[in-house]
């Protein structure tokens, strides 16, 4: 007997059945985070929204300071001319900053843009500051279905680039050296 009286067996049906009550309306686990669920920049379906749900990046080791998926967001800044800081004054972002690394000029260059886009300029790039870059994705030809090839430019203030959103939901771009880079949180291999 368990408490007041109630079999044993029914207190385990009734717990089982209100976990998995809560689970399906949702008050479960939340959902992790796309770097630490499978260490992609991904998506699925519509492309709007695709980068809103996407990890973290900035200077802390957790925020995978040296990684494709900040040499994606190099490329974004480029584009949209993102400033920062220099002896010479404020200067745009520039095309051959684009390494993968994390540092200062990133950390200004993104806190300029999150101003422009009336973000919270913290000068990290999570859900939110992602999630505003992924509105200037053009579809350019593919299907936005799940398991089929997109093409997509990101249309920036003053440049644009290609950019594949391949049949695993896997964002491609170019690094600055014209070569095509999966956007990985756990690795750097763009230069």
């Amino acid at each position: 007997m368990g408490l007041a009286g109630t079999p044993r067996r029914g207190i385990v049906t009734v717990a089982a059945l209100a976990a998995a009550t809560l689970a399906s309306l949702g008050l479960g686990t939340s959902p992790a985070s796309a770097s630490a669920s499978d260490g992609w920049v991904r998506g699925y379906d519509r492309v709007s929204g695709d980068w809103g749900d996407e990890g973290t990046l900035g200077s802390l080791p957790q925020y995978h300071p040296r990684s494709n998926a900040t040499c994606l967001w190099q490329k974004i800044l480029w584009a949209e001319g993102g400033k920062w800081h220099s002896a010479d004054g404020y200067v745009p972002f520039k095309s051959s900053m684009i390494d993968g690394t994390w540092d200062t000029n990133v950390h200004y260059a993104t806190q300029d843009l999150q101003r422009r886009w009336s973000l919270s300029a913290d000068g990290l790039v999570g859900g939110g500051t992602f999630g505003r870059a992924d509105n200037h994705l053009v579809y350019s030809s593919g299907s936005q279905d799940r398991g089929e090839r997109l093409e997509l430019t990101y249309v920036g203030k003053l440049h644009s680039f290609d950019v594949i959103r391949n049949t695993e939901g896997k964002y491609v771009f170019k690094d600055r050296q014209g070569d095509w880079r999966q956007a990985g949180y756990d690795y750097l291999s763009c230069g």
